[in-house]
């Protein structure tokens, strides 16, 4: 608070910082930091209060709440403050609208002159603990993945057997029996009859729940009740029943009240169903849409082959009608003619080619022949050799004495070496 200290002049006024506001005049009037601070003094005096209202307005700024609460009965309103510190503890769906009780302190700003209240705690009105640990499991189910889609089941086609569950006599069951048998009338159903308020809900729902899953012909289990207070509901948002109904392995559809309820087993369900009616609709083909259907696909069937009918006969008409098809003896004449023709280029090319290749290996066998010894031994040479074939090409090879064989133009002759002649003494030989 702010420590004021009158300096009083005598003669004068005093100071305005000097005068509490219970003691001003217009001679003797107060300051207005001194007014601020004795409001503030005093509206600290009064503590946290507990107020209930409806929230008018609700605004977000830097983690913080800036906003109203409306009395339910006039039209009176206080300003709240929210510090993130204490929004982290409250409930994450306040929301305009909502009916809550709020515990406040009054804080007055002197700077400003605004007075509002600081919350340090919210609630909304009508849950009771009991709808607060609703709201608890809710979320911790929801952080167990029990309403993750990917973990629901596809409800069948056409089942063939439904199980239901539901009250006695009900409302409830006869909506269920009267849309599904409009929709399918052979539809059939094993129903399972079950308390669907009070102290007997919970445990009989569970225990037909267990007696129609395991059930082997049941392809799709209802759970319906009509509408109700969200007192006579809470049975449907029990722990126990809402895990029985995520162990169960057979399709579970929820169709509890009306729209507007929303008890956890909607949740967890494999199906949500606003209502029982909408159960029915949901889980029963309705029997005139699916011939209307059948109809439809046939009808569109039978248009598709006609259309490929008509389409393949004009291809085949199109290839009929063309000059290969239509006389095909033109075709196989024409090309008749270009064999003949590549027959007898083939034939020329191979002749002219045989008689070139003939030429040519005449001359080869004349320069052949003109190369052969024989040709030599014909002009009168002849061929010396000694034993083991080797020819004579030195007159030291066949010293006197030694047996020689003579190869001339035709045959062979013996004849012994008389030795080495001397060239100079010997008559020319002829060439």
């Amino acid at each position: 608070m702010t420590t004021f200290q009158p300096e009083h002049v005598p003669g004068q006024a005093p100071p305005p910082d000097s005068v509490h506001p219970r003691d001003t005049s217009a001679q003797s009037p107060t300051s207005v930091a001194r007014l601020g601070d004795t409001i503030r003094g005093f509206v600290e005096t009064w503590g946290s209060v507990w107020v209930e209202g409806e929230i008018t307005s609700w605004n977000l700024r830097g983690g913080n709440v800036f906003g109203r609460i409306k009395d339910l009965t006039t039209d009176a309103t206080i300003s709240i403050r929210i510090w993130s510190s204490t929004r982290q503890r409250l409930p994450a769906d306040l929301a305009v609208g909502d009916r809550v009780v709020a515990c406040v302190k009054a804080d007055y700003f002197t700077r400003t002159g605004d007075f509002s209240f600081a919350v340090s705690a919210m609630r909304h009105v009508g849950l009771g603990d009991q709808l607060e640990r609703l709201e608890r499991l809710r979320v911790q189910l929801r952080g167990e993945g029990l309403f993750d889609p990917a973990r629901k089941k596809q409800l069948p086609f056409l089942p063939h057997l439904i199980g239901l569950i539901t009250g006695e006599n009900s409302d409830a069951e006869k909506d269920v029996h009267r849309n599904a048998e409009l929709r399918w009338p052979r539809v059939r159903f094993r129903t399972q009859y079950a308390a669907v308020q009070g102290d007997r809900c919970v445990p009989e729902t569970i225990a037909a729940l267990k007696a129609l899953d395991a059930d082997p012909e049941v392809d799709v289990i209802i759970i319906a009740r009509g509408g109700g207070d969200p007192q006579t509901l809470l049975g449907f948002s029990d722990e126990r029943l809402v895990r029985a109904v995520a162990a169960a392995s057979t399709p579970v559809v929820s169709a509890i009240g009306h729209e507007n309820d929303h008890p956890i087993l909607d949740d967890v369900a494999d199906l949500r169903a606003s209502t029982p009616t909408d159960a029915a609709k949901r889980v029963v083909p309705d029997v005139a849409e699916q011939r209307a259907l059948v109809s439809q696909l046939l009808s569109r069937a039978r248009t598709r082959v006609t259309q490929r009918l008509a389409h393949d006969i004009t291809q085949l008409e199109q290839l009929r009608s063309r000059p290969v098809l239509r006389n095909p003896e033109n075709v196989l004449a024409q090309r008749a003619q270009h064999i003949e023709l590549l027959v007898a280029r083939g034939r020329d090319h191979a002749e002219r080619a045989v008689a070139v290749q003939t030429a040519h290996t005449a001359q080869l066998r004349a320069a052949v022949r003109a190369l052969s010894p024989a040709s030599t031994l014909a002009r009168g040479y002849a061929i010396a050799h000694v034993a083991g074939g080797v020819i004579v090409r030195d007159a030291e090879q066949a010293p006197s004495g030694t047996e020689v064989t003579v190869t001339v133009g035709r045959g062979s002759f013996a004849a012994r070496s008389g030795g080495e002649v001397d060239e100079t003494r010997t008559p020319d030989r002829p060439l």
